[in-house]
């Protein structure tokens, strides 16, 4: 019943919150949070880097590229027409090695004043101490495209602990369908 009570008060506490979501999840005991205005989202994970072989911490990686992507629908959608700042993305993982991490993440927007030169999906693909599988990651993602549309990859990115990611991003193809014709 505490829990009940605790949950409902947090959820009233973030319902007041016009412009920003909360997420958390549960991995094994191990617990992220993402929150997101319109222009950013911030992810927390803090816990085992690795659990049964399994890269939980990187879960955060995972999670929160699908909110990323949502929230730019939802952006679009409003008319706020944006994009992620892969400039100011800020990745770190303190205490890696240790069995403890801190993975804090922030995923930046930038608005644009064309809507078919935002972008509404969003990916990544990397992982811990290795050359991330970029040409596979790009070959699966091909088919969300708008016709003749491409991926907008960013630099590789890596922490001092040895994350390395590249993310992505892309015009949806259902969201923006009518940007085909554009070509932009």
């Amino acid at each position: 019943m505490k829990c009940f009570f605790f949950a409902l008060v947090l959820g009233l506490f973030f319902s007041g919150c016009d412009n920003s979501s909360l997420i958390t999840g549960d991995f094994e005991s191990e617990v992220y949070t993402i929150e997101c205005t319109n222009n950013a989202c911030n992810g927390t994970y803090v816990g085992a880097e690795f659990i049964g072989g399994s890269d939980i911490a990187h879960q955060l990686s995972n999670a929160i590229s699908e909110v990323v992507g949502d929230k730019l629908k939802e952006l679009y959608k409003n008319g706020r027409f944006s994009k992620v700042d892969f400039s100011a993305i800020s990745m770190t993982t303190e205490g890696m090695g240790t069995g403890q991490v801190t993975y804090q993440l922030t995923i930046p927007f930038s608005t644009v004043e064309e809507k078919c030169s935002a972008y509404t999906s969003f990916d990544h693909v990397g992982g811990w101490n290795h050359e991330p599988a970029l040409s596979s990651r790009i070959s699966q993602l091909k088919k969300a495209l708008i016709p003749e549309g491409t991926l907008d990859v960013s630099e590789l990115m890596t922490t001092p602990e040895g994350l390395q990611e590249y993310w992505i991003q892309w015009k949806n193809n259902v969201v923006q369908s009518k940007c085909a014709d554009t070509h932009e």
